[in-house]
């Protein structure tokens, strides 16, 4: 029991419940360990006692917990601080401002938003400093209902790309979906800066910092200095865009995959020319200057990884000791000429990638777009990226986040992501963390957050040990979504969270009571404590995305013809009989193809793939939701997921482009001339607009020449 005590004061779960009534004790061992990983000794029970009295006096000598939060209500005013002060009489408060100002006393109602210092000086001579997170009580929401595309940046190809897609294809696909559409947004996958090095993970959602882009993405010859490159080095760079078009080739025309390896390195010869050959004007080197300042050593430490991770490979553990720490890195730098250029090279990519997803943001704004660009952020990093080497001090060595056994999947899961540690966070004022949603909120319109859950507690298993024999480590959900909530306020952005799978009791209520919406997938939202059918439309939740798809699950066209089925054998994931699969999916289809009939979204009946695909999104239409997602593969039949959950080399995970029902890929320039697009996009935009659809100057017919139609 008192290792439980221990246990429950840094919120590691001694017991987790799978399903409702049933319980599972964690394992003595798992318990230790991640104890050990927060900096508390419980190897013996002489440990846990010590670490127990210990905890306990600090608990009674404390004046301030590190980090308190204070909600501004609507009207203004302040609420609640939590946790609670129970200060001695006669303690004295100060609280400095942002913006230097002092407030002397208690009285906090007046305080500005924001992130302020706060100091107490007991009678008895004690004294702490803490944080103060003012935050407002909401996150902005939608002024109005619209809908928007969801899309994996890297699957979309146009004509000019190399070898995938890039910022130029997003600001391309923002301006056609809301000129021509009445689109109100586009989200993409998390465009995060990649582990260097090859081969690379090519998920986008284990890089290798998340706090900068990854300059992959990049248009290059959108780059102001690439049009001034001099005949002399001209030569040279047409060689190079020859290769880009092979790569580009390759994957339309040769059925080949995405290789962001190959493109990287084209990419990163063809930045190293340009970057080289040409100084930028005095007013560009102004506004890189500028860049460098607002970045600060955060961006300074990024850039001096991507460095030494290009001599020394990107696993730092293994680096000299010298280069382990930022701080020891700074004299290796300083004394190397050329290290020095090639971090200065890593800055100048992370403030060019910066740039054009400004241009792309500013590009929806200008569509009419209501939301705009919709960003995506990871769970989490790989354990040998930029910024494990950069934050050592937030993140728990030896642990990784997964997820419980569940009905899905009997073995739990292991994703190779360190967890941050919450008492670290609470300690730096969740300063990591501030720094993380201010970068990716610069250019959003809305943020989406994977595994949104995660504010509350994550699973963690510890190095060597089974997913089954991981455990929840609670966060201080209060101060993370205090934080959220300040950010997106000051970007006036959306936020969304992705709270599929496992939910305990109360989070979806409480990130409603925030602002932050949910997200909602046809195939999951049944009447779960009742009949189990699939649940009516006025009964859906508002304050969410509702969408058919996701990029984990198999797209529209594959779940009505029931072909994920038959993949998911292939591959040998099916966990029961074919047949049995096979009918069962088939019943599940029947049963919403039905719904549709009878509410009159199918009027042509089924038996017609894109009847059918229109009527799934009509059915999204009539629910309340505020924003309705359309994956973009269904726009145009692609009946392949770009993830396939449980495979590594058995599926061509994130490398596929997007392609019409024949798995022909198409570029940007043919979705925008497709017919099968136009009149699904038609439709919603009519739709969400209150009216009926009619055709519209800009549709399939005034497409390019030469375009596939679909």
């Amino acid at each position: 029991m008192t290792l439980a005590r221990l246990a429950a004061r840094h919120g590691v779960a001694t017991a987790h419940s799978p399903s409702e009534g049933v319980t599972v004790p964690v394992p003595d061992a798992t318990v230790v360990a991640v104890l050990a990983a927060l900096g508390v000794d419980a190897a013996s029970p002489e440990a846990v006692a010590a670490a127990l009295d210990a905890a306990e006096r600090a608990d009674r000598e404390r004046l301030l917990p590190p980090t308190l939060v204070l909600h501004r209500e609507e009207d203004g005013s302040g609420g609640t601080v939590r946790p609670p002060l129970d200060l001695p009489p006669g303690t004295r408060l100060r609280v400095t401002t942002e913006d230097g100002e002092t407030v002397d006393g208690g009285d906090w109602s007046g305080l500005p938003l924001g992130v302020h210092a706060v100091g107490a000086e007991a009678p008895d001579g004690r004294a702490a400093t803490g944080t103060l997170i003012v935050s407002p009580a909401r996150v902005p929401g939608p002024g109005r209902r619209g809908y928007g595309l969801l899309v994996q940046l890297y699957s979309l190809l146009s004509t000019r790309s190399w070898g995938m897609g890039d910022l130029g294809d997003l600001r391309e696909l923002a301006t056609w979906a809301g000129r021509t559409h009445g689109a109100g947004f586009v989200q993409v996958n998390p465009l995060h800066a990649g582990v260097p090095g090859a081969p690379s993970d090519p998920s986008p959602y284990r890089p290798s910092s998340r706090r900068f882009p990854d300059p992959v993405h990049l248009r290059i010859e959108e780059i102001p200095e690439y049009a001034l490159v001099g005949p002399e080095r001209r030569e040279e760079l047409d060689r190079i865009l020859a290769e880009a078009a092979e790569l580009r080739e390759r994957v339309l025309g040769k059925g080949a995959l995405i290789d962001r390896d190959a493109v990287w390195e084209v990419k990163r010869r063809a930045l190293e020319l340009v970057l080289g050959a040409v100084e930028p004007g005095p007013g560009r080197r102004a506004d890189f200057h500028d860049f460098l300042a607002e970045r600060g050593s955060a961006l300074e430490d990024h850039a001096t990884y991507q460095a030494l991770a290009e001599r020394h490979g990107h696993h730092w553990r293994s680096w000299p000791e010298e280069l382990r720490t930022p701080r020891a890195a700074e004299s290796a730098v300083r004394a190397d000429p050329a290290l020095a250029a090639r971090v200065d090279f890593h800055c100048r990519l992370a403030w060019l990638t910066d740039r054009q997803l400004a241009d792309a943001a500013a590009a929806a704004r200008e569509a009419g777009m209501e939301v705009g660009i919709v960003h995506d952020l990871a769970v989490g990093v790989h354990p040998e990226g930029s910024d494990t080497w950069a934050q050592q001090e937030a993140f728990a060595a030896g642990m990784s986040v997964g997820a419980p056994p569940d009905a899905f999947n009997s073995r739990g899961q292991d994703w190779g992501l360190p967890p941050w540690r919450p008492d670290a966070l609470a300690a730096a004022g969740y300063a990591p963390y501030r720094g993380l949603l201010r970068e990716l909120l610069r250019h959003a319109g809305a943020l989406r957050i994977d595994h949104v859950m995660g504010l509350f507690r994550l699973w963690w298993v510890p190095e060597g040990r089974e997913p089954t024999e991981g455990t929840y480590v609670r966060y201080d959900a209060e101060a993370m979504l205090a934080v959220l909530v300040l950010e997106a306020h000051r970007a006036g952005a959306l936020v969304i969270g992705e709270d599929l799978g496992t939910v305990e009791p109360g989070v979806r209520e409480e990130l409603a009571r925030r602002g932050v919406f949910g997200t909602s997938v046809l195939w999951f939202e049944r009447d779960w404590a009742g009949t189990g059918r699939p649940l009516p439309a006025g009964e859906w939740r508002a304050e969410c995305v509702a969408t058919a798809t996701t990029h984990d699950l198999p797209s529209t066209a594959a779940r009505l013809s029931g072909e994920h089925v038959g993949l998911r054998h292939r591959l040998g994931l099916l966990a029961g009989d074919l047949e049995r699969e096979r009918a069962a999916d088939a019943a599940e289809t029947a049963e919403w193809l039905g719904l549709f009939e009878r509410t009159g979204l199918l009027p042509e009946g089924p038996g017609d793939e894109e009847a059918e695909i229109r009527a799934v999104h009509r059915f999204l239409l009539a629910t309340p939701a505020r924003m309705v997602g359309v994956w973009l593969p269904d726009a145009v039949g692609d009946r392949r997921p770009q993830n396939l959950p449980g495979t590594w080399d058995e599926y061509p995970n994130w490398r596929l482009p997007l392609a019409g029902p024949d798995g022909q890929p198409l570029t940007l320039e043919q979705l925008a001339a497709s017919p099968r697009a136009h009149a699904l996009l038609r439709e919603l935009g009519a739709r969400t607009e209150g009216r009926e659809p009619s055709d519209r100057a800009g549709d399939a017919r005034t497409a390019p020449p030469g375009a596939r139609p679909v």
